[in-house]
């Protein structure tokens, strides 16, 4: 995938192109119908399918107090992009200024001077402009005026673990993710979800208590509720690496403050490897894929109390994973 981050750069590459516009935080199954139309498209009509984003959300240049968790920083949505097929992304730094342009001078400069795309494809609930004044009717006209067909991909729909049918998008996500509710984030993204970190040192007590961990630098990304969880770990010696690697150990998480210990333990990351051990691991990068919610976090009475407690969650992850192996697109 090729990626440019000046629209002047595009030169007369995107002409008669197929593109599509969002923020694209997830990638999601929703976006990934909207890409895959646009992929169909471009394939029939022989063009280059272009994606365009913004770095960072709108939302976060605009009014900064209001600005949603990420889900997939820049890398991990280059990473994503690429994997669903985009063969042109797009990203444009946030300014203020390109923000507030209304819907009429955003099409006619982005879409009619710069890219001239043949075909726009979006989901019904586009927005656009300044205050997202411009909406899918707004592109469909501007389209026919203006010398592009749109293409509307209606909201992709799952059901969640309670029975209920949600209509996807990256708010509900994050919801998801803040209740702990990982395996319907699963469900809503068409794979688990990730943290990517550097890995850090830890205080050793995993390791006194005969369980040691990889303990992960906080990153920029929503961070799914405190508690405990089944997933699938990668190690590299870059962030680039752990994204590429298809080398997966399954692993225990711990997301908490240790209280057991006391109550002034900032936020751990941490993950207990299953079936091997990684030496000399500090400094390099770690991908943590969130299969399946254990349990909440507790506080026990002593040090023995929590390591006969993490031996079980050990043995129901293993049990989890299991089952899950056959399934997962970790990738």
């Amino acid at each position: 995938m090729k990626i440019v981050e000046t629209i002047s750069a595009l030169g007369k590459a995107t002409e008669g192109c197929v593109l599509t516009i969002g923020n694209f935080d997830g990638v999601h199954l929703g976006h990934q119908e909207i890409i895959t139309a646009g992929r169909q498209i471009a394939r029939e009509k022989g063009v280059e399918l272009v994606a365009m984003t913004f770095e960072p959300h709108p939302v976060a240049v605009l009014y900064p107090e209001r600005a949603p968790g990420v889900l997939t920083p820049l890398q991990i949505k280059k990473h994503r992009l690429a994997q669903c097929g985009v063969d042109l992304l797009i990203v444009l730094a946030g300014d203020p200024e390109l923000l507030r342009l209304s819907p009429d001078d955003f099409a006619s400069r982005f879409l009619v001077e710069n890219i001239r795309p043949s075909v726009v494809v979006e989901g019904s609930d586009f927005n656009f402009g300044a205050d997202r004044a411009g909406n899918i009717e707004t592109l469909k006209t501007f389209g026919s005026t203006k010398g592009f067909e749109v293409c509307v991909v209606e909201p992709k729909k799952i059901k969640l673990s309670t029975g209920q049918s949600v209509r996807v998008s990256s708010t509900m996500i994050r919801y998801m993710l803040e209740s702990g509710h990982v395996a319907d984030a699963r469900a809503a993204l068409g794979r688990p979800y990730r943290l990517v970190g550097e890995i850090i040192p830890g205080r050793g007590i995993g390791k006194k208590l005969g369980f040691p961990t990889l303990n992960m630098k906080r990153p920029g990304q929503v961070i799914p509720a405190e508690g405990v969880y089944a997933g699938f770990v990668r190690v590299g010696e870059t962030e680039e690496d752990v994204l590429g690697s298809d080398d997966t150990i399954p692993a225990a998480y711990s997301i908490g403050q240790a209280r057991t210990y006391g109550d002034d333990f900032p936020l751990l990351i941490e993950a207990h490897l299953l079936d091997e051990h990684i030496d000399a691991a500090v400094g390099k990068y770690m991908a943590m894929d969130f299969v399946e919610r254990i349990r909440a976090q507790h506080k026990f009475k002593t040090p023995q109390e929590l390591s006969k407690q993490i031996a079980g969650d050990c043995a129901v992850a293993k049990e989890i994973l299991a089952c899950a192996d056959d399934q997962k697109d970790l990738r």
